[in-house]
């Protein structure tokens, strides 16, 4: 029995051992850092990686996490320049480079930096009207990213980037905000309306000019053609006269064909509205006369 003891003690013994051996040992996940002290004093911080502890003498004293973190604040009075209160909330981004100076920096580093953005905004937005605050959010930002990097830099932090979430005016300043906006859209849709109306009218009278001078120039180019017609079909029967006139200069036309023709004419006069026609006795004699003067200009 005595034997079957000692065994059970030295089996007790051994896990116990085993126990305290793995309880020394410590795994760093990655993106992490630990503070480790040796006797209540900074000792070293342990990377991501397998690390053994040594009981008693070493104490994690803070587990810092590497990896960028968002701090999101309640909003903040401000006023600004012209006496405006307005509630401002902000967001920052920031993220631990010195896990040394973060864990003994500070006591509390995220009320710090709560605090220390409240005052910087107040201090921007001070300096700005409110319009220029409603409309300079990048500026803004950009401001209160620079002072808090620097500032927190004895902290371990880095602060990447601030974000202006929100900016709420007075209600009285809202209603008078609504009223200018809606005084604006209304004033460009009357612009928009007249400048519409004017260019409608532009172009109306531009149609009925143009249309006016094509009607102008179809009416004159009718007419130049009408002449040209009239012209052509003037010189045509004057042509076809002269023809005739040739032909039967050439035909060299006996007395009886100039008495018939003589006889012609006349029964082409008496077609006319005369009730009364008087023809020459001698009308043969006539014919003879025209012959006469035709050998004569012959």
């Amino acid at each position: 029995m005595f034997i079957i003891g000692k065994l059970l003690f030295t089996l007790i013994f051994i896990i116990l051992v085993i126990m305290l051996l793995a309880s020394c040992i410590k795994i760093v996940p990655q993106a992490n850092s630990w503070i480790i002290e040796f006797l209540g004093k900074y000792h070293t911080t342990w990377e991501a990686g397998i690390h053994f502890k040594i009981p008693v003498l070493y104490r994690i004293a803070k587990k810092v996490s590497l990896k960028e973190q968002v701090a999101d604040f309640e909003p903040q009075p401000v006023i600004t320049k012209d006496n405006v209160t307005m509630m401002v909330d902000s967001v920052v981004f920031f993220s631990i480079f010195d896990p040394k100076s973060f864990a003994y920096g500070v006591e509390r580093p995220i009320a710090a930096i709560e605090n220390l953005s409240a005052t910087t905004l107040r201090n921007i937005v001070g300096s700005m009207t409110l319009d220029e605050t409603l409309t300079g959010r990048d500026e803004i930002n950009g401001q209160i990213t620079t002072i808090l990097d620097e500032a927190t830099d004895k902290y371990g932090i880095k602060v990447s980037r601030v974000e202006v979430k929100n900016i709420d005016p007075p209600k009285s300043i809202k209603e008078a905000m609504e009223k200018q906006m809606k005084a604006e859209r209304e004033k460009r849709e009357a612009i928009l309306t007249a400048e519409g109306k004017k260019q409608s009218a532009i172009t109306l009278a531009e149609g009925e000019k143009e249309a006016a001078i094509l009607r102008a120039d179809a009416v004159k180019e009718q007419r130049i053609r009408e002449a040209q017609g009239e012209a052509e079909a003037l010189l045509a029967v004057q042509r076809a006269k002269a023809e005739g006139i040739r032909l039967i200069n050439e035909a060299d036309p006996t007395d009886k064909f100039l008495t018939i023709r003589s006889f012609e004419a006349a029964e082409k006069m008496a077609d006319g509205q005369a009730t009364k026609l008087v023809v020459p006795s001698d009308i043969a004699n006539l014919a003879g006369t025209l012959k006469a003067l035709k050998d004569t200009v012959e």
